[in-house]
């Protein structure tokens, strides 16, 4: 790294800015179904959000005051869309880098007629800075994150400190995070970093885990994982200040 790169970076800290230097998911285009291209080419216009166009009014994008639901990497969308549908006084932003999840995504909310979800296709550390104003996010949430279960790669999970500090100031007071993995390592990893972090208090009753909430919905995956015996473990944390 060169030297004014050094000090670019240094300066962004001092700022309070989160810089990504390791990311923490590995771009996989896959191939898009027809039905998914052709749900991104009816419903991006009325349903996407780019990241180039800066800062969102939340209000002028849903037409709306409602509170915002902001999920970090639906997948194909699936129990996004589903929670769509059974909160529609809600809004709610998904954020995900692989375009077949998008196209999938698009063709479920078409599908079921809702209007209170849009999408980015995008890096979702680049959409906090740059997209997402302070204290106006009601629940930031993230489910199933790749768990980099091998030693060497914990660096490049997504929950880390500087992350979540981020995160913080996007969320309102009383605003939530919520996690979930399968993983019981990365459950471990959560924890100690949310409990290390200022400003955010466990919701949990036993200061570790949380019941699943009857607002996410159990996945086939999930289901599956039941019947085999696998743990799934739910962290929600509120931001106190």
């Amino acid at each position: 790294m060169s030297d004014s790169s050094n000090d670019n970076l240094e300066q962004a800290k001092q700022e309070g800015k989160y810089i990504r230097t390791i990311r923490s998911f590995v771009k996989r285009e896959g191939r898009l179904t027809k039905g998914q291209a052709a749900a991104i080419e009816k419903c991006w216009p009325t349903m996407g959000l780019e990241h180039k166009n800066g800062m969102l009014d939340l209000a002028q994008v849903f037409g709306n005051d409602n509170d915002v639901v902001l999920e970090i990497g639906f997948g194909m969308g699936k129990s996004l869309v589903e929670m769509a549908k059974n909160a529609p006084h809600l809004n709610f932003i998904g954020i995900e880098v692989h375009r077949p999840g998008v196209g999938a995504c698009l063709m479920d909310a078409d599908e079921a007629g809702i209007s209170n979800l849009r999408i980015f296709e995008h890096d979702a550390v680049e959409v906090f800075a740059d997209c997402i104003a302070e204290g106006s996010i009601t629940t930031v949430q993230l489910f199933f994150p790749d768990p980099w279960h091998k030693k060497r790669h914990h660096k490049r999970r997504i929950v880390q400190p500087a992350f979540v500090e981020s995160l913080r100031s996007k969320l309102k007071i009383g605003g939530v995070f919520h996690m979930a993995t399968d993983w019981e390592n990365y459950a471990e990893h959560m924890l100690e970093v949310m409990q290390a972090a200022e400003h955010f208090t466990n919701q949990s009753q036993t200061n570790d885990y949380v019941p699943r909430p009857d607002l996410r919905p159990l996945t086939k995956f999930e289901q599956r994982g039941h019947r085999l015996g696998h743990g799934v473990w739910d962290l929600m944390f509120e931001r106190i200040s």
